[in-house]
């Protein structure tokens, strides 16, 4: 996978022939946080000071910086597929929200 983590923070790696450059963005949070280098080196080094430059303008600010990925989503399936998940969980004696963590839990073999 073609990501950078640090801090608990992930940031996509692509590049630009035409600015010669490497570049990417913190992924999975709303605010749009970007870093670039001209190297891999340099990549790493400018995706490190993005993290922390966010963490410390949000503690300047007074404000939690968000997580990657907080936990909860929406996912649309369609009428039929939720009908099928719902009285599978019923059927189990599970909330809707259980039966779809224990479902993504095996696909991600857990």
């Amino acid at each position: 996978m073609d990501m950078l983590e640090y801090k608990g923070y992930y940031g996509s790696v692509s590049f630009s022939l035409e600015d010669n450059c490497l570049f990417g963005k913190l992924e999975f949070i709303r605010p749009l946080v970007n870093f670039e280098g001209q190297t891999i080196k340099k990549l790493v080094k400018s995706f490190h000071e993005a993290v922390d430059d966010y963490l410390d303008d949000c503690e300047r600010r007074g404000i939690g910086p968000e997580k990657s990925c907080k936990g909860t989503y929406n996912v649309r399936v369609g009428h039929d597929l939720h009908l099928r998940a719902a009285l599978a969980a019923h059927k189990n004696k599970m909330s809707l929200n259980e039966f779809t963590k224990t479902a993504l839990k095996h696909e991600l073999g857990q």
